[in-house]
């Protein structure tokens, strides 16, 4: 029996790398800036793409990134002052949220951590209960990490606590736009590199009983 022992967090942050870069560029842009933000991430988005296509198949992350961005990148350049207000203030933080409803909503069906463990799992073992059950289980967390992540930034949009200081918004805002992600990359970053071989423990120990 195998597992995705050397799934390496790294490979799985190669994914978020889009995600990251419309999120730093926007949040330092004009609201203007947003589309320009969104065409730069679609583009590394297509770069990822077309990799993928040439060694492979591109990852479900790659076109989730060209997909969604390309998208954003259209309404913000077609739409008016409008759209490109609300784009700055609610679509940056909301991108979080959308990207972690779809690995949610993917988790068991297609995890997207299985491209990745592939990548280091002998492919007889890739239809097994276990690479099946520990893929669905690292996809879903990571799914609630980035929802989490991305709800706390649409929160400090609503609460409007962008503060400079040390007021409470100042706090707010850095509790919010960098403690609560930190912690969580912190926490995925161990449990992608736990879980696999806790669940393959598990899975041997209930073999012996049944034995």
């Amino acid at each position: 029996m195998s597992e995705p022992k050397n799934l390496n967090p790294l490979s799985i942050f190669t994914g978020f790398i889009p995600w990251i870069a419309f999120s730093l560029v926007a949040q330092r842009m004009a609201a203007n800036g947003v589309a320009w933000s969104a065409l730069l991430a679609a583009a590394i988005g297509l770069v990822f793409v077309v990799r993928g296509r040439r060694t492979g198949n591109p990852t479900m992350m790659d076109m989730y990134s060209l997909v969604l961005f390309s998208l954003i990148a259209v309404v913000g350049f077609v739409g008016g002052e409008n759209i490109d207000n609300w784009l700055f203030e609610w679509g940056r933080p909301l991108v979080g949220v959308v990207l972690g409803l779809i690995l949610l909503a993917t988790a068991s069906t297609r995890p997207f951590t299985a491209e990745y463990a592939k990548q280091s799992t002998p492919q007889e073992y890739w239809t097994s209960p276990l690479f099946r059950r520990i893929n669905f289980v690292l996809s879903a967390t990571w799914g609630v990490a980035i929802t989490v992540m991305g709800a706390a930034s649409v929160l400090v949009t609503a609460l409007d606590a962008h503060a400079t200081g040390t007021d409470s918004p100042y706090l707010i805002d850095f509790f919010l736009n960098w403690a609560v992600p930190i912690i969580l990359i912190v926490v995925m970053v161990h449990v992608t590199n736990t879980y696999p071989d806790k669940a393959s423990a598990q899975a041997a120990a209930r073999l012996g009983d049944a034995a």
